[in-house]
């Protein structure tokens, strides 16, 4: 749950670029048809379905489209007090009911992250194998990391660690 919930405010991909395809339904229950998007859309995070018009507006066939993952996970409508780190949101009763497109760090459908399952597990086993050696603590006489967002995110001057060994640990 930690691992996930660091993915949801830390995204290693900001955004991706699509080519919709097919028609998209959206939360109210009404449907962009391919080619065609409403200006206010709620899945593109502004506001509400209740101030989008009932009008749509052409796209040109080939337009592509971006999508914020870093948006999405950082979205309050999906996210209650989407800044603060909340491992708990992950756990299987916190869970149930939520879209699967709220929690996309390494993309989703036939073009997502072909590296994913890989990724989660050389995650985990680093994650274990530190912690079971060492205490974790920001170094304090840096300063606090900044985001980059760049195609990938990173720390703008990197990120600062103390290891400390565990006591008693070979």
């Amino acid at each position: 749950m930690c691992i996930k919930e660091s993915l949801r405010l830390h995204p290693p991909v900001t955004a991706v670029s699509r080519r919709c395809t097919e028609d998209i339904p959206l939360r109210d229950g009404r449907v962009i048809p391919k080619g065609m998007a409403w200006p206010g859309c709620p899945q593109c995070h502004h506001p509400p379905s209740s101030a989008v018009p009932k009008a749509a507006i052409p796209i040109p066939p080939g337009v592509i489209c971006l999508m914020s993952i870093y948006g999405t996970h950082h979205n309050p409508d999906l996210w209650p007090e989407p800044e603060v780190f909340n491992p708990l949101r992950f756990s299987p009763e916190n869970s149930k009911g939520r879209s699967p497109s709220s929690f996309i760090p390494f993309s989703a459908g036939p073009r997502n992250c072909i590296g994913q399952s890989f990724a989660m597990a050389e995650m985990k086993v680093v994650v274990a194998l530190t912690l079971s050696r060492f205490v974790l603590r920001r170094d304090n006489m840096r300063p606090p990391p900044r985001r980059k967002p760049e195609l990938i995110l990173r720390a703008q001057d990197g990120l600062w660690l103390l290891l400390e060994p565990l006591v008693g640990v070979a």
